[in-house]
């Protein structure tokens, strides 16, 4: 029974430690955006390197299609 003198400060204090870092992380932006990271790795974005000037490319002209 002794223990629970122990036990039970101890849990209040790892409970205000959780609440501090849940509550500071969403004040530093955390949570701010959840969805932009994962529709991000799904762009392409190196399009332009692949076709210059913008201009697609049509497979029936390229070189290797004779």
């Amino acid at each position: 029974m002794e223990i629970l003198y122990l036990l039970i400060p101890l849990a209040v204090l790892i409970a205000g430690v959780i609440a501090w870092a849940f509550l500071w992380s969403i004040r530093s932006g955390q949570f701010d955006d959840l969805e932009g990271p994962a529709h991000r790795i799904l762009r392409d974005e190196d399009e332009s390197a692949k076709h210059p000037a913008g201009k697609p490319q049509n497979p029936e002209n390229s070189p290797g299609n004779n």
